[in-house]
């Protein structure tokens, strides 16, 4: 499952400052407060922190809400039950569950993060690590997202979710959570040349999920790195990415 991450802003506006949008990340930098948006060193999808989306191969970011939203949702009472059920959506059923079909088929987007953390278990105790790609490049993580009008406050939310596929072989070695009976899971990596596909409007749902494939091994690269939730883990801590060495871990992760 992907519920943690990094993402700087820099590493968020990165397609749009490559597309000429802006000048520069700094260009937009005054108005990140407004949106809600801010430098992530690491964020958990269960507080619902505010990252930028792409929604089409032409369209400027948007700040939109982690945890989708289905447009069908009543109430805010129901949006909050459904929420942390919806930070995540599989690969192999977005265009069957009711929280995800409608926006697998118009309502696609890319977000871009540093890395993503995921936990390796040995002797019944969690230890976190951090993914990135070997060369340092933001990476685009396959996702939904929907808009819904809150009626009781008169506001519109913009959410998405992030999908998640089956793990690669550099995943399967980190994730092994013994609770879970599905544990060899990974966040839908794109590369760009995927990007451009996923988020066009004119492909079909055989295409489509032949985009979501697991993430060459080669790319990636993981250390573990300390606490990231829990008691007495500070707040977007700048030092959650750094490697920490756990010398009971015998594992090699390259």
């Amino acid at each position: 499952m992907c519920y943690n991450v990094k993402a700087n802003v820099e590493s968020q506006l990165k397609r749009a400052v490559k597309a000429g949008y802006y000048k520069d990340a700094e260009e937009i930098k005054s108005s990140l407060s407004e949106l809600g948006v801010k430098n992530f060193n690491h964020t958990s999808g269960f507080s619902h922190p505010t990252l930028f989306i792409y929604t089409a191969p032409e369209a400027e970011p948007i700040p939109a809400i982690w945890g989708l939203v289905p447009h069908w949702v009543k109430n805010n009472e129901q949006r909050l039950k459904i929420w942390n059920q919806t930070l995540n959506a599989r690969a192999d059923s977005i265009f069957e569950k009711p929280s995800f079909r409608d926006a697998a088929k118009s309502h696609r987007c890319v977000v871009y993060v540093d890395g993503f953390f995921e936990f390796h278990y040995y002797k019944n105790k969690a230890y976190p690590f951090y993914i990135r790609r070997k060369d340092g490049e933001p990476i685009p993580i396959a996702g939904l997202w929907s808009e819904w009008y809150d009626r009781e406050n008169e506001s519109k939310l913009t959410t998405f979710s992030i999908i998640t596929t089956d793990g690669n072989n550099l995943l399967t070695k980190i994730h092994n959570n013994p609770k879970l009976a599905d544990n060899a899971r990974m966040p839908a990596l794109l590369t760009e040349d995927k990007v451009e596909k996923w988020i066009s409007a004119d492909k079909n749902e055989k295409e489509l999920t032949q985009l979501l494939l697991p993430f060459p091994d080669e790319l990636l690269e993981a250390h573990p790195v300390k606490k990231i939730i829990g008691k007495g883990v500070i707040e977007n801590d700048p030092e959650a990415d750094k490697e920490v060495v756990y010398p009971e871990l015998k594992m090699e992760i390259r």
